[in-house]
């Protein structure tokens, strides 16, 4: 059973900071990659970040790219998202996902498991 849960999400104003947690319950977590997607009120749920099993590997969606760092701690189960620079645009439901398959898509239906997602609002 595969439960992520996310934290970290908060209201901050633009050109502020956010660090977002997912705490991933298996016990195979070094075996998963991880990502981050995000969805705005009305729009299609999009691809933001995503890190191969070791760390090793990150992608960046253009619009986070020198913004947002994405980085794991398979000691702890868990992945992160560091977001500086926040700016109203930003502004989403923030959801973890997790995949046991090598260099997953970044499309959003491509991935198995979700966290039920944590709210982002980045104030002008």
């Amino acid at each position: 059973q595969v439960q992520l849960v996310e934290s970290g999400g908060g209201l901050v104003q633009a050109g502020g900071s956010l660090r977002l947690s997912c705490a991933a319950s298996m016990r195979t977590f070094r075996n998963y990659d991880m990502g981050w997607f995000r969805q705005a009120p009305g729009k299609e749920r999009e691809f933001v970040s995503r890190i191969n099993w070791s760390g090793g590997s990150t992608y960046y969606a253009d619009s986070v790219k020198g913004r947002f760092t994405i980085s794991r701690d398979n000691a702890k189960n868990t992945v992160y998202l560091q977001m500086n620079s926040l700016k109203p645009e930003d502004t989403a439901v923030y959801y973890c996902a997790a995949d046991p398959r090598a260099d997953p898509s970044n499309t959003y239906r491509y991935w198995n498991y979700w966290g039920q997602g944590t709210q982002v609002t980045v104030s002008s």
